[in-house]
């Protein structure tokens, strides 16, 4: 007999074995009267919809809103929901949210992303391409060897990197370059890859974003020692892009920060996605954290648009 456990199990290792970003929401303390328990569990997906079950439809809101929030940041966070005027208070790692709409008690859960590891799109069987899938690993790449013809290089990949040896290299690099993949790289001599960016039907500027010869010039010889010296450059490329962006430059790929709305009725923030509570009204869409304070709304919409 299948749990609701197991299923839940399930649908998060399905997500993982198709590298969609999913946030794991486990109850680590519940104060009476709430509806949840410790260790109830739920999966924030990246539109908001929320699979599982770790409270109320207040709650709810509030693990919406801060699920997406660390989905975003890839950070994890503890969530404390508890009764009061609508409230956030911040700290490292933490975030205490107050819910008018709460009857009594409190809840704690533990907001963990789990993000799909960054892709490097190896293309080649020789000793170079198989040592970089054994080190990518465990410097937290998801490694996938490809031959060069068949290689579908995404925007969203960390890298390609080219250790065929002569064999199909053209149209990899090519493809990689196009689609925008941030570090594009050769293994080859110097005077070889000189010519295999030569033959590049690319403009000059896409043609200079390869790096070849490949790696660090750390005096690698062996396979493994070459293979070090490019997820070493790769590291350092990612590391500068990062630096980049935190002093103003052009962003990295990232996930934008979920908007938010506030809900009239109670004033509690309330994430703007399809999967939170709405309703039209003259035109617009209103966000709500509750039934109740949505059937409020219907009931009166005057009395809340005025004061909203």
């Amino acid at each position: 007999m299948t749990t609701a456990a197991d299923a839940l199990t399930a649908r998060a290792g399905d997500l993982a074995a198709r590298r969609e970003p999913f946030v794991h929401a486990t109850v680590v303390r519940a104060q009476h009267p709430t509806s949840a328990r410790a260790g109830d569990t739920a999966l924030v997906l990246p539109g908001g919809e929320i699979v599982g079950f770790v409270g109320g439809n207040c709650v709810e809101s509030s693990v919406r809103e801060y699920g997406l929030r660390a989905l975003a940041s890839g950070e994890p966070l503890l969530l404390r929901v508890l009764p009061g005027e609508p409230s956030h208070r911040t700290e490292d790692g933490a975030v205490e949210v107050s819910n008018p709409c709460l009857s009594g008690g409190a809840i704690e859960i533990f907001l963990q992303p789990r993000i799909p590891a960054p892709r490097v799109v190896v293309v080649g069987a020789a000793p170079v391409a198989q040592a970089l899938a054994t080190l990518g690993v465990g410097v937290g790449f998801d490694v996938e060897l490809a031959d060069g013809d068949a290689a579908q290089p995404r925007p969203d990949d960390a890298a390609l990197i080219v250790a065929s040896h002569g064999k199909a290299e053209e149209g990899a690099l090519e493809a990689a370059l196009r689609a925008g993949v941030p570090y594009v790289a050769l293994v080859a001599s110097e005077t070889r890859g000189a010519a295999v960016l030569d033959s590049l039907e690319v403009d000059d500027v896409l043609r200079s974003r390869v790096y070849t010869p490949a790696g660090l010039q750390l005096g690698a010889r062996t396979p493994g020692e070459i293979a070090l010296s490019i997820l070493a450059q790769l590291v350092q490329e990612r590391a500068a892009a990062r630096a980049h962006a935190n002093t103003g430059g052009v962003p990295a790929p990232s996930a934008p920060q979920p908007k938010t709305a506030v809900d009239p009725v109670c004033g509690m923030s309330v994430p703007a996605v399809e999967a939170s509570l709405y309703l039209e009204h003259n035109g617009a869409i209103v966000y709500f954290c509750s039934p109740g304070c949505r059937a409020a709304f219907r009931k009166e919409p005057e009395r809340y648009a005025l004061s909203s």
